[in-house]
């Protein structure tokens, strides 16, 4: 009876004001994230003539995809999203087993250096030698003008390493002493044991990774000049320029067409978003407790 009386007791007022507040904050963050987007949206779906007249709020007035058709009929775009899909999917799983390699050596005890390692690599966080001599080493080493300029220059970032670095000092160092005495070498302990176990940090930052890769252009604008490297987001800056470059009577044929400046920077925002949006709600668990686990210590 007195389990009952304690379960049907009211909420305090306070309580109840908490929560009302809560919900609204919570809601109006949700309209203030969420709304820009679906706005962009609706515009990049509307005839680019009617859009003008602005009023464009909740659903689009006159639905066109004429903006989506003249950026997709490119050849040079749709040959874009294949090598931007290739990056992505190529230099992702390679930054994070190379990463995660480097984080695992630095997050033992017994390494020799250890400390003053670790400072070299901080210290790149925060100097660096410049975009010419940077510019320089690639030349030298031969990756201008070629895929690898994309892969191996991104294969490590610090702030990752560091993430994974403090993840894995985290695990009980009873877990590799347990290895160690069962034979087990440093190769066998990463990939059997320290693997599986930093799956939340991992996905984490072949999350982080990804983004980099898909959003990425400026490299592209640099050291490429084969339109067949051109990335996907590169090729979509090339068309906003064409477009803000536009002579006036150009823009008011394109205006005639249905298509304006305006709504080509609309569907290039959402060509280039809506694919990383599709991607992140698989990995959503494991964002949160990775990058808490990995960034609890300094």
């Amino acid at each position: 009876m007195r389990t009952q009386s304690v379960s049907n007791k009211k909420k305090p007022v306070s309580d109840i004001v908490l929560d009302v507040f809560t919900v609204i904050f919570l809601a109006l963050v949700v309209i203030i994230c969420v709304y820009p987007f679906w706005n962009i949206f609706i515009v990049s779906i509307n005839d680019a003539t009617d859009a003008i007249r602005g009023g464009l709020y909740f659903l689009p007035r006159k639905l066109s995809f004429a903006s989506y058709a003249d950026i997709l009929s490119r050849s040079t775009f749709m040959h874009s999203i294949l090598v931007t899909l290739a990056r992505t999917a190529i230099g992702t799983p390679l930054a994070v087993l190379v990463t995660t390699a480097l984080a695992y050596v630095l997050s033992r005890k017994d390494l020799l250096f250890k400390k003053p390692i670790t400072l070299l690599f901080i210290f790149t966080m925060y100097f660096g030698g410049g975009l010419v001599p940077y510019y320089m080493v690639l030349k030298n080493l031969g990756m201008l003008d070629s895929f690898i300029v994309f892969i191996f220059p991104n294969l490590v970032s610090v702030y990752n390493m560091i993430l994974v670095r403090n993840y894995i000092e985290g695990m009980p160092e009873a877990l590799f002493e347990a290895a160690k005495i069962d034979g087990a070498n440093d190769l066998v302990v990463f990939f059997k044991l320290v693997i599986p176990l930093s799956k939340p940090i991992i996905m984490t930052i072949a999350l982080f990774v990804a983004i980099m890769h898909w959003n990425s252009w400026f490299d592209a604008y640099l050291y490429t000049n084969s339109q067949n490297l051109k990335t996907m987001q590169s090729i979509l800056v090339e068309i906003l320029n064409q477009y803000q470059t536009t002579g006036a009577n150009q823009a008011a044929n394109r205006t005639g067409q249905g298509i304006t400046p305006d709504s080509i920077r609309m569907a290039a925002t959402m060509v280039a978003t809506i694919p990383i949006i599709m991607v992140y709600p698989f990995i959503q668990k494991y964002f949160v407790k990775g990058i808490m686990l990995g960034s609890v210590k300094s």
